[in-house]
Protein backbone atom coordinates (compact mmCIF):
# COMPACT_ATOMS: atom_id res chain seq x y z
CA UNK A 1 0.00 0.00 0.00
CA UNK A 2 1.14 3.56 -0.73
CA UNK A 3 0.04 6.82 0.88
CA UNK A 4 1.02 10.18 -0.56
CA UNK A 5 1.16 12.30 2.61
CA UNK A 6 1.34 15.65 0.85
CA UNK A 7 -0.49 16.96 -2.18
CA UNK A 8 -2.71 19.92 -3.06
CA UNK A 9 -5.93 20.50 -4.96
CA UNK A 10 -7.34 23.72 -6.30
CA UNK A 11 -9.69 25.29 -8.78
CA UNK A 12 -7.42 28.01 -10.08
CA UNK A 13 -8.31 31.63 -9.56
CA UNK A 14 -5.64 34.33 -9.82
CA UNK A 15 -7.06 36.35 -6.93
CA UNK A 16 -7.27 33.34 -4.64
CA UNK A 17 -3.76 32.04 -5.42
CA UNK A 18 -1.51 35.12 -5.69
CA UNK A 19 1.55 33.02 -4.79
CA UNK A 20 1.29 31.36 -8.21
CA UNK A 21 3.30 34.03 -10.01
CA UNK A 22 4.64 34.19 -13.57
CA UNK A 23 7.49 31.83 -12.75
CA UNK A 24 4.92 29.22 -11.71
CA UNK A 25 2.67 29.56 -14.74
CA UNK A 26 2.35 25.79 -15.13
CA UNK A 27 0.27 25.79 -11.95
CA UNK A 28 -2.26 28.24 -13.38
CA UNK A 29 -4.87 25.57 -14.05
CA UNK A 30 -7.28 23.37 -12.14
CA UNK A 31 -5.94 20.39 -10.20
CA UNK A 32 -8.95 18.43 -9.03
CA UNK A 33 -9.91 14.86 -8.20
CA UNK A 34 -9.89 13.74 -11.85
CA UNK A 35 -6.25 14.76 -12.15
CA UNK A 36 -5.55 13.23 -8.75
CA UNK A 37 -6.88 9.88 -9.94
CA UNK A 38 -4.41 9.98 -12.82
CA UNK A 39 -1.53 10.69 -10.42
CA UNK A 40 -2.65 7.72 -8.34
CA UNK A 41 -2.65 5.49 -11.40
CA UNK A 42 0.79 6.61 -12.59
CA UNK A 43 2.48 6.35 -9.20
CA UNK A 44 0.61 3.43 -7.67
CA UNK A 45 -0.83 5.55 -4.86
CA UNK A 46 -3.73 4.13 -2.83
CA UNK A 47 -4.54 7.18 -0.73
CA UNK A 48 -3.65 10.84 -0.23
CA UNK A 49 -3.48 13.49 2.47
CA UNK A 50 -4.77 16.76 0.98
CA UNK A 51 -2.95 19.81 2.36
CA UNK A 52 -4.16 23.41 2.32
CA UNK A 53 -2.83 25.74 -0.36
CA UNK A 54 -4.53 28.99 0.71
CA UNK A 55 -5.35 30.31 4.13
CA UNK A 56 -9.13 30.41 4.18
CA UNK A 57 -11.80 28.44 5.97
CA UNK A 58 -13.60 28.26 2.64
CA UNK A 59 -10.81 26.10 1.22
CA UNK A 60 -10.75 23.85 4.29
CA UNK A 61 -14.49 23.26 3.95
CA UNK A 62 -14.03 22.57 0.24
CA UNK A 63 -11.28 20.01 0.83
CA UNK A 64 -13.34 18.26 3.48
CA UNK A 65 -16.26 18.14 1.08
CA UNK A 66 -14.05 16.49 -1.55
CA UNK A 67 -12.81 13.98 1.02
CA UNK A 68 -16.40 13.06 1.82
CA UNK A 69 -16.94 11.86 -1.75
CA UNK A 70 -13.47 10.88 -3.03
CA UNK A 71 -12.13 7.63 -1.49
CA UNK A 72 -8.56 8.46 -2.54
CA UNK A 73 -8.50 11.37 -0.08
CA UNK A 74 -7.92 9.73 3.29
CA UNK A 75 -7.30 12.90 5.28
CA UNK A 76 -7.14 16.68 5.11
CA UNK A 77 -4.64 19.11 6.63
CA UNK A 78 -6.60 22.34 6.50
CA UNK A 79 -6.19 25.93 7.57
CA UNK A 80 -7.82 27.38 10.68
CA UNK A 81 -7.39 30.95 12.03
CA UNK A 82 -5.31 29.73 14.97
CA UNK A 83 -4.15 33.24 15.90
CA UNK A 84 -7.69 34.61 16.02
CA UNK A 85 -10.28 34.62 18.79
CA UNK A 86 -12.59 32.31 16.80
CA UNK A 87 -9.98 29.53 16.58
CA UNK A 88 -11.70 27.17 19.00
CA UNK A 89 -15.11 27.72 17.47
CA UNK A 90 -13.72 26.97 14.01
CA UNK A 91 -11.96 23.84 15.25
CA UNK A 92 -15.09 22.57 16.94
CA UNK A 93 -17.08 22.89 13.73
CA UNK A 94 -14.47 21.49 11.36
CA UNK A 95 -13.44 18.59 13.60
CA UNK A 96 -16.95 17.20 13.36
CA UNK A 97 -15.74 15.91 9.99
CA UNK A 98 -13.52 12.92 10.72
CA UNK A 99 -11.52 13.60 7.55
CA UNK A 100 -9.84 16.59 9.20
CA UNK A 101 -6.53 15.18 10.43
CA UNK A 102 -4.39 18.27 10.87
CA UNK A 103 -3.91 22.01 10.54
CA UNK A 104 -1.24 24.07 8.79
CA UNK A 105 -0.25 27.71 8.49
CA UNK A 106 2.16 28.94 5.79
CA UNK A 107 4.76 30.05 8.31
CA UNK A 108 7.48 30.22 5.65
CA UNK A 109 5.84 33.47 4.49
CA UNK A 110 5.62 34.95 7.98
CA UNK A 111 8.22 36.82 10.08
CA UNK A 112 10.73 34.44 11.61
CA UNK A 113 9.30 34.84 15.12
CA UNK A 114 5.71 34.06 14.07
CA UNK A 115 5.74 30.57 15.62
CA UNK A 116 6.49 32.09 19.02
CA UNK A 117 3.66 34.62 19.02
CA UNK A 118 1.35 34.19 22.01
CA UNK A 119 -1.85 34.45 19.97
CA UNK A 120 -0.71 31.73 17.55
CA UNK A 121 0.50 29.53 20.41
CA UNK A 122 -2.90 29.74 22.10
CA UNK A 123 -4.52 28.38 18.96
CA UNK A 124 -1.97 25.59 18.49
CA UNK A 125 -2.46 24.52 22.13
CA UNK A 126 -6.10 23.70 21.26
CA UNK A 127 -5.20 20.98 18.75
CA UNK A 128 -4.87 18.01 21.15
CA UNK A 129 -8.47 18.60 22.26
CA UNK A 130 -9.53 17.78 18.71
CA UNK A 131 -6.95 15.04 18.07
CA UNK A 132 -5.28 17.07 15.30
CA UNK A 133 -1.71 17.22 14.03
CA UNK A 134 0.09 20.48 13.26
CA UNK A 135 2.10 20.51 10.01
CA UNK A 136 5.23 22.69 10.20
CA UNK A 137 5.98 24.54 6.94
CA UNK A 138 9.15 26.61 7.28
CA UNK A 139 12.43 27.58 5.67
CA UNK A 140 15.75 26.53 7.26
CA UNK A 141 16.28 29.96 8.85
CA UNK A 142 13.13 29.31 10.93
CA UNK A 143 14.25 25.97 12.34
CA UNK A 144 15.64 27.38 15.59
CA UNK A 145 12.29 28.99 16.40
CA UNK A 146 10.51 25.82 15.30
CA UNK A 147 12.44 23.88 17.95
CA UNK A 148 11.35 26.36 20.62
CA UNK A 149 7.80 26.17 19.25
CA UNK A 150 7.70 22.37 19.50
CA UNK A 151 9.10 22.54 23.03
CA UNK A 152 6.37 25.01 23.99
CA UNK A 153 3.71 22.44 22.97
CA UNK A 154 4.77 19.02 24.32
CA UNK A 155 1.23 17.66 23.97
CA UNK A 156 0.83 18.64 20.31
CA UNK A 157 1.70 16.15 17.56
CA UNK A 158 3.83 17.65 14.80
CA UNK A 159 4.79 16.67 11.26
CA UNK A 160 7.57 18.50 9.40
CA UNK A 161 6.82 19.34 5.77
CA UNK A 162 9.44 19.12 2.99
CA UNK A 163 12.37 18.46 5.35
CA UNK A 164 12.18 22.19 6.19
CA UNK A 165 13.26 22.99 2.63
CA UNK A 166 17.07 22.64 2.70
CA UNK A 167 19.09 24.58 0.15
CA UNK A 168 20.22 21.80 -2.19
CA UNK A 169 23.30 22.41 -4.29
CA UNK A 170 26.07 20.34 -5.83
CA UNK A 171 28.70 22.67 -4.40
CA UNK A 172 27.85 22.46 -0.70
CA UNK A 173 25.74 20.63 1.88
CA UNK A 174 23.39 22.80 3.94
CA UNK A 175 25.12 22.06 7.26
CA UNK A 176 23.33 24.75 9.26
CA UNK A 177 20.02 23.22 8.22
CA UNK A 178 21.36 19.79 9.15
CA UNK A 179 22.43 20.84 12.63
CA UNK A 180 19.03 22.29 13.44
CA UNK A 181 17.19 19.35 11.86
CA UNK A 182 19.07 16.93 14.13
CA UNK A 183 18.02 18.97 17.15
CA UNK A 184 14.37 19.05 16.06
CA UNK A 185 14.37 15.30 15.49
CA UNK A 186 15.19 14.66 19.17
CA UNK A 187 11.69 15.87 20.09
CA UNK A 188 9.37 12.90 20.59
CA UNK A 189 6.26 14.87 19.61
CA UNK A 190 7.60 15.37 16.08
CA UNK A 191 5.96 12.23 14.75
CA UNK A 192 6.93 12.49 11.13
CA UNK A 193 8.98 14.19 8.44
CA UNK A 194 7.89 14.30 4.82
CA UNK A 195 10.29 13.47 2.01
CA UNK A 196 8.56 15.90 -0.30
CA UNK A 197 9.02 19.28 -1.93
CA UNK A 198 12.75 18.79 -2.45
CA UNK A 199 13.02 19.07 -6.23
CA UNK A 200 11.93 22.71 -6.09
CA UNK A 201 14.77 23.49 -3.65
CA UNK A 202 17.57 22.38 -5.99
CA UNK A 203 19.77 25.29 -7.10
CA UNK A 204 20.96 23.62 -10.30
CA UNK A 205 18.99 23.95 -13.51
CA UNK A 206 18.36 20.21 -13.47
CA UNK A 207 17.84 18.03 -10.42
CA UNK A 208 19.14 14.49 -10.14
CA UNK A 209 18.89 11.60 -7.72
CA UNK A 210 22.55 12.16 -6.83
CA UNK A 211 21.91 15.78 -5.81
CA UNK A 212 19.07 14.88 -3.48
CA UNK A 213 20.36 11.58 -2.11
CA UNK A 214 22.60 13.17 0.59
CA UNK A 215 19.52 14.88 2.04
CA UNK A 216 17.55 11.65 1.98
CA UNK A 217 20.40 9.83 3.74
CA UNK A 218 20.76 12.60 6.30
CA UNK A 219 17.02 12.58 7.00
CA UNK A 220 17.04 8.80 7.32
CA UNK A 221 19.90 8.93 9.80
CA UNK A 222 18.24 11.75 11.71
CA UNK A 223 14.58 10.73 11.90
CA UNK A 224 14.93 6.99 11.29
CA UNK A 225 12.67 4.64 9.34
CA UNK A 226 9.83 5.06 11.83
CA UNK A 227 9.17 8.73 11.03
CA UNK A 228 9.93 9.40 7.37
CA UNK A 229 6.97 9.45 4.98
CA UNK A 230 6.48 9.84 1.24
CA UNK A 231 4.93 12.98 -0.21
CA UNK A 232 4.74 14.14 -3.81
CA UNK A 233 3.96 17.83 -3.27
CA UNK A 234 1.88 17.53 -6.44
CA UNK A 235 1.11 19.69 -8.31
CA UNK A 236 3.83 22.08 -7.06
CA UNK A 237 6.43 19.44 -7.96
CA UNK A 238 5.46 19.92 -11.62
CA UNK A 239 7.57 23.07 -11.62
CA UNK A 240 10.61 20.77 -11.65
CA UNK A 241 9.43 17.18 -12.02
CA UNK A 242 6.62 14.94 -13.09
CA UNK A 243 5.06 13.17 -10.14
CA UNK A 244 5.95 9.66 -11.28
CA UNK A 245 9.63 10.62 -11.65
CA UNK A 246 9.76 11.77 -8.02
CA UNK A 247 8.03 8.57 -6.94
CA UNK A 248 10.58 6.50 -8.86
CA UNK A 249 13.40 8.47 -7.23
CA UNK A 250 12.03 7.62 -3.79
CA UNK A 251 11.86 3.98 -4.87
CA UNK A 252 15.61 4.18 -5.53
CA UNK A 253 16.19 5.81 -2.14
CA UNK A 254 14.27 3.11 -0.29
CA UNK A 255 15.61 0.15 -2.26
CA UNK A 256 18.15 -0.68 0.47
CA UNK A 257 15.53 -0.74 3.21
CA UNK A 258 13.91 -3.98 4.29
CA UNK A 259 10.37 -4.70 3.03
CA UNK A 260 8.97 -3.81 6.47
CA UNK A 261 10.93 -0.56 6.54
CA UNK A 262 9.76 0.32 3.04
CA UNK A 263 6.16 -0.20 4.11
CA UNK A 264 6.69 2.24 6.97
CA UNK A 265 7.93 4.90 4.56
CA UNK A 266 5.28 4.35 1.92
CA UNK A 267 2.25 4.11 4.19
CA UNK A 268 2.47 3.10 7.84
CA UNK A 269 4.22 6.21 9.18
CA UNK A 270 1.65 8.51 7.55
CA UNK A 271 -1.20 6.34 8.75
CA UNK A 272 0.15 6.49 12.30
CA UNK A 273 0.95 10.20 12.36
CA UNK A 274 -2.39 11.28 10.91
CA UNK A 275 -4.46 8.42 12.33
CA UNK A 276 -5.80 7.60 8.90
Amino acid sequence: MRIDAHHHLWKYDAEQYPWIDDEKSRLRQDFLTAELSEVARQSGIDGFVSVQARQTLEETDWLLGLANTEPLIQGVVGWVPLAESEAEQSLERLAENENLKGVRHVVQDEPDDFLLRDDFSRGVALLPKFDLVYDILIFPRQLANAIAFVDRHPNVRFVLDHLAKPRISASTFDSDWGEHLQELATRDNVLGCKISGLVTEVAEAEWTEELIRPYWEFALGTFGVDRLMYGSDWPVCLLRSECDRWCQTCELFTAELTPDEQQKFWSENAQKAYRL
